[in-house]
């Protein structure tokens, strides 16, 4: 997964508000720490990613009322973020 990026549409920009006048995000912030996990394994700050997973899990493993609707989806991603860390950290392992 390397060159991993982010659609320019995706960002979001300080300060933009949506029709409402409220300020618009264009993603979950479990979704930006997912993405940031990326950049820091595609930079090679491997200490940085396992952080931020760490955290994700935190996020994702709380109860949240009322329960989110994308749970299992988000913890598919968690589970293949881990698994993308440790075939970055072990190489050797992943070619047999």
């Amino acid at each position: 997964m390397a060159g991993f990026t982010v659609p320019e549409d995706d960002l979001d920009t300080p300060g933009s508000r949506g029709q409402s006048g409220t300020p618009r995000y264009s993603r979950r912030l479990s979704d930006k720490i997912l993405l940031a996990f990326h950049h820091a394994c595609d930079q090679g700050d491997y200490e940085i990613a396992e952080q931020l997973l760490r955290i994700l899990e935190s996020m994702l493993t709380r109860r949240t009322v009322p329960p989110d609707a994308n749970r299992r989806k988000s913890i598919e991603s968690l589970v293949a973020a881990h698994e993308r860390l440790w075939h970055l950290r072990h190489p050797e392992d992943s070619l047999s």
